[in-house]
């Protein structure tokens, strides 16, 4: 394993670049490629990069970046791209289609906010915005979450069982342009661990068929279901994935969630993305002081793991969900999943707080101020929004 100092970005590039090389000996790999801020130096390095058998195309926007993706996957290739903020809006037709026709495209997601007015820093809103999008979702704390998740990525999405796009997140700039050490995964490695990608329904000249025609309506109901039972099937297939990972790579990633410090906790707070590792060290700091705290890292959010956010919560008495994204009218969105996987725990508080947004600092000291207000409630409110404007 070579262990390097590497931003986000670029470890991103590399778990791609030699993610479509194990494809080689097989119909290899093809990136559609639209450069986007902060996401661009992940198409410079794979738009650099040497591939056996493997085109990058670049395009004239990010629904046609998604287009190469998906005549390539329907050609059989292992399929990547990356986009952020109003690419993935401008992509989103593609988006749908992709998981409709049940290719396993692997894409990253580099978090940033929604414009107008612009703003390039950090929000999840742009990747929430797809939630609704037949595609595996993952989120991502740090750059080696980041390298071992993409890898996870491509096993799940590409597994028969399953056969749908997978979307992994991390922070614009937070994670994208900084730099950590990294393990970086060899080609042989990779090899080992990545099958051949294999795409039944691909096109074949030996026998045409037609994509993506008219159906009727029972039809279009026996396909939803069939993607909801695929997306059913992911955390057994995923746990297979993580269990092999470990053999190979001698490290083992989380899986659907984590749960820290949970079993005895009076209080427990939800955090993803980049915000977990912050609080993990506040929770650390609190439980050094007596406090029973705990945490929990979400990181798969779709198919969203209800039954292991209930068992993580168990009878805890106050859960407060901390959201960097926003669904106007409502409020948070992982507050919105999570309330509907504790509806058998009514004596459960769950509140949310927005936190932030926009890409304004998530400190220490706003998440100690979180843990103290949420202990001092005995029942929840709205969302409650922490404004670093007023700081």
């Amino acid at each position: 394993m070579a262990r390097k100092l590497v931003s986000g970005n670029q470890a991103a590039g590399h778990t791609l670049a030699v993610a479509g090389e194990a494809n080689r000996e097989a119909r290899g790999c093809i990136c559609g490629a639209y450069p986007i801020t902060p996401q661009t130096e992940i198409i410079e390095f794979l738009r650099a990069y040497e591939f056996t058998k493997g085109r990058v195309v670049p395009v004239e926007s990010e629904h046609s970046a998604m287009a190469v993706c998906m005549g390539g996957s329907l050609a059989g290739a292992r399929s990547v791209t990356a986009s952020s903020s109003n690419g993935l809006a401008y992509m989103t037709e593609n988006v749908f289609a992709a998981g409709y026709y049940r290719l396993p495209i692997v894409m990253i997601a580099v978090n940033r906010t929604l414009g107008p007015p612009w703003n390039i820093w950090v929000d999840q809103g742009d990747s929430l915005m797809l939630r609704d999008a037949p595609w595996l979702q993952f989120y991502t704390e740090s750059h080696q979450d980041l390298v071992d998740t993409i890898l996870l990525a491509f096993r799940v999405a590409e597994d028969p069982r399953i056969l749908l796009p997978a979307m992994v997140a991390m922070d614009g700039f937070v994670t994208s342009h900084t730099q950590m050490g990294v393990d970086l995964p060899e080609q042989e490695l990779v090899d080992r661990f990545l099958p051949h990608c294999i795409v039944p329904h691909r096109l074949r000249s030996d026998h045409p068929t037609t994509i993506g025609g008219l159906t009727w309506p029972k039809e279009t109901e026996h396909h939803r279901i069939e993607i909801q039972r695929a997306m059913e099937r992911v955390p057994e297939v995923l746990a297979e994935a993580i269990s092999e990972f470990e053999e190979i790579f001698g490290r083992r990633p989380h899986g659907l969630l984590s749960a820290e410090h949970t079993e005895d906790a009076d209080v427990i707070l939800v955090a993803s993305n980049s915000m977990a590792r912050t609080l993990r060290g506040v929770v650390e700091s609190r439980r050094e002081a007596g406090e029973k705290i705990g945490m929990i890292k979400a990181k798969t959010f779709r198919p969203f793991p209800r039954e292991a956010f209930e068992s993580a919560v168990g009878k805890t008495a106050k859960v407060g969900v901390l959201d960097r994204n926003h669904s106007p009218g409502s409020g948070g969105i992982f507050w919105q999943e999570i309330v509907t996987s504790l509806r058998n725990q009514p004596d459960t508080m769950v509140q949310d707080y927005l936190v932030g947004l926009g890409g304004g600092d998530v400190t220490p000291e706003i998440l100690h101020e979180i843990v103290d207000d949420l202990i001092s409630r005995s029942k929840s409110v709205e969302p409650v929004w922490k404004e670093v404007a007023s700081r």
